[in-house]
């Protein structure tokens, strides 16, 4: 699997991860019914190389992560990099410690990054960063991000540590929301950090496009992959499309690995250029 190097970190990651929500649940709800299913798919990627999960303590009330500790048993710790977030009304410093503390017992492991979910809600932002930077000196983390910020927000976070930095920030883009594009992408290049995109296939939507599907026919590939190979051309960009099953994470990780020429990167650029959803 191609990866990519995050200055911010000293280390590198899958160029293209494994997002879990939905799997072991929807929001704050388990559902136990197809536990074995999402193991073994996630296992799957695992083995193809998507070596980088994202999940958090709000999917399926703390389930998914559950389910990401039973998947990644057997596998080699250091080769993986797991991503887990806390939610915005979690936010007090205190209890940012507890929900650390809870995720790294539900996955059997630490975690590798640790999110804000959301802007804080009722509660001073540095208090909410602070308690990220108690997850990491007691070893629940080893790196701490943000995720749904703006730039000034980001830098607002920054200002309110002493003893680590923001590494990464997890937000929303795709090929039809491309809004972070002139902002936060390349900030994030700017600094080092690690850019998570969340949804970048909008729920389907890009992998049934047919420019898409025409262009990646030259290729060999898929509407979807040419969507997230598009994605890889920001260099601190990593998608974490969501990993189901088996025939969609196949297909994730048959993104990577090759590239768009530039005329078809700009071509791409330009038809979804003013689109945003």
């Amino acid at each position: 699997m191609e990866r990519k190097f995050v200055p911010k970190m000293g280390l590198e990651v899958a160029a293209i991860g494994m997002g879990t929500w939905d799997i072991g649940g929807g929001f704050w709800t388990p559902d136990y019914t197809r536990d074995d299913e999402w193991v073994e798919a996630l296992r799957y990627g695992l083995e193809l190389g998507l070596t980088l999960i994202d999940t958090a303590e709000m999917y399926g009330g703390g389930h998914a992560e559950e389910l990401v500790g039973r998947a990644i048993r057997g596998f080699s710790r250091e080769e993986l990099f797991i991503v887990s977030k806390v939610w915005q009304t979690h936010a007090a410093r205190d209890e940012v410690v507890k929900a650390a503390e809870a995720s790294v017992k539900r996955l059997g492991t630490y975690v590798d990054l640790y999110l804000i979910h959301w802007p804080p809600e009722g509660v001073e932002l540095c208090e909410t960063m602070r308690g990220l930077e108690e997850a990491v000196e007691r070893g629940y983390a080893r790196f701490i991000g943000v995720s749904n910020f703006g730039v000034e927000l980001i830098e607002e976070a920054r200002s309110c540590l002493s003893h680590v930095d923001v590494v990464a920030v997890e937000n929303k883009f795709s090929l039809l929301d491309r809004r972070d594009e002139s902002s936060v992408i390349p900030y994030a290049e700017r600094e080092g950090m690690l850019y998570l995109a969340y949804t970048p296939l909008e729920k389907g939507q890009l992998a049934r496009d047919p420019f898409l599907a025409s262009i990646g026919a030259k290729y060999g590939k898929t509407a979807a992959q040419v969507a997230l190979n598009w994605l890889l051309g920001f260099k601190p960009v990593v998608p974490i499309p969501k990993a189901s099953d088996k025939r969609h994470i196949k297909e994730n990780a048959g993104a990577a690995g090759w590239r768009l020429s530039e005329e078809d990167w700009r071509l791409i650029s330009e038809k979804y250029r003013r689109v945003v959803v």
